[in-house]
C-alpha cells in the first residue's frame, strides 16, 4: 500500500478549532425529508461559526452532485448560504468527494473558495503551545482490503470519459437518473440503529489505519463513509475516528489543537 500522501501544514488559532462532518446526503431519501435535515445541518454551523477556524466537509454531502458546464443541481440554498456566511467571516472550508459527490468541480472553490481533495490528505497541525499532531483526513470509500465491485465502479466512474459522458445527457434526465438512483441507496433504506459495528477484525477502514500507522503514524484518521460513528484506539497514541452520518444521527468530529471529540449534535 502507498503511505504517500499530499500534505497541509495548519497552524491552530488560540481559542480556535476544527469541525469535520460528513455523510449529509443532502436530497436523500425524500425532498420533504432532505429539506428539514438541512436546516438542522445550517443550525449545527450557526452554533459552531464563533470558534470554527477550519470546516471539514468529508464527502457525500450530496446524495447526488454533478456540475454541468452552466448548471448544478437544484437546492441546497440554505446550506450554501450558510457556508457562504462562514466563508465571508474567513472561516476556511475543505470539501473531500465522496463516493456519492465525486464528480464535484470548481463550483465551490469558485463560489466559496473551499478547498477541494479527492484523497486522503495528512494534516500536520501545530498548536498555539507549539505541539504538533498529525491527521490523515478522507471519506474512505475504496480504502483498505475488500469491496473489490466498488473499487473497480469507483475507477469507472472517475474515469474522465465517463464524466464527460454523464454530461452529454440534459440537466434534467441526468438528475432524473441519479435521483432513482438516490432512492435505492444504501443510506435512503436503512433505519436507526441497523449499521452495526463488524469488529476490529472486518472494518475495513480500521484495517486500513491500522496499515498506515505501521508505516506513517499519525495520532488521529478521521474517515466518514461507514455510516456509522466510531472511536477506536489503534495503539496508546492512536485513534481511528468515523464520523458516523447525518440522515438518523447527526454526529460531528472537533479538534482543539490536542483532543478530538465526536460529538452529536442536538439543537
Amino acid at each position: 500500500m502507498s503511505t504517500t500522501f499530499h500534505t497541509e501544514n495548519l497552524s491552530l488559532k488560540s481559542g480556535r478549532k476544527l469541525y469535520f462532518a460528513s455523510d449529509f446526503h443532502l436530497g436523500a431519501p425524500s425532498p420533504e425529508a432532505s429539506r428539514y435535515r438541512e436546516r438542522t445541518i445550517v443550525r449545527w454551523l450557526e452554533s459552531i461559526r464563533a470558534d470554527a477556524q477550519v470546516i471539514f466537509l468529508v464527502g457525500d454531502i450530496f446524495d447526488f452532485w454533478f456540475e454541468y458546464k452552466h448548471a448544478v443541481p437544484k437546492g441546497y440554498v440554505r446550506l450554501l448560504g450558510a457556508l457562504a456566511e462562514l466563508a465571508d467571516e474567513g472561516i476556511e472550508l475543505v470539501f473531500f468527494t465522496g463516493n456519492h459527490d465525486m464528480w464535484m468541480s470548481d463550483y465551490f472553490s469558485t463560489e466559496l473558495g473551499a478547498t477541494i481533495f479527492r484523497q486522503p490528505v495528512r494534516y500536520e497541525i501545530t498548536g498555539v503551545q507549539g505541539s504538533i499532531q498529525h491527521l490523515l483526513v478522507g471519506h474512505g470509500d475504496g480504502l483498505g482490503p475488500g469491496d473489490a465491485v466498488y473499487k473497480q465502479l469507483k475507477k469507472v466512474f472517475a474515469n474522465p470519459l465517463a464524466k464527460w459522458s454523464f454530461r452529454q445527457l440534459h440537466p434534467d434526465v441526468g438528475i432524473r437518473i441519479a435521483n432513482g438512483w438516490s432512492r435505492r441507496s444504501r443510506i435512503s433504506n436503512i433505519k436507526k440503529g441497523e449499521e452495526k459495528f463488524m469488529g476490529e477484525d472486518r472494518e475495513w477502514l480500521y484495517l486500513y489505519c491500522q496499515e498506515v500507522e505501521q508505516l506513517l503514524p499519525h495520532d488521529y484518521y478521521i474517515f466518514g463513509h461507514r455510516h456509522l460513528p466510531l472511536d477506536l484506539r489503534l495503539n496508546a497514541t492512536s485513534r481511528y475516528i468515523n464520523l458516523g452520518e447525518w440522515v438518523n444521527q447527526q454526529t460531528f468530529g472537533v479538534y482543539d489543537g490536542k483532543n478530538l471529540e465526536l460529538l452529536t449534535f442536538k439543537g
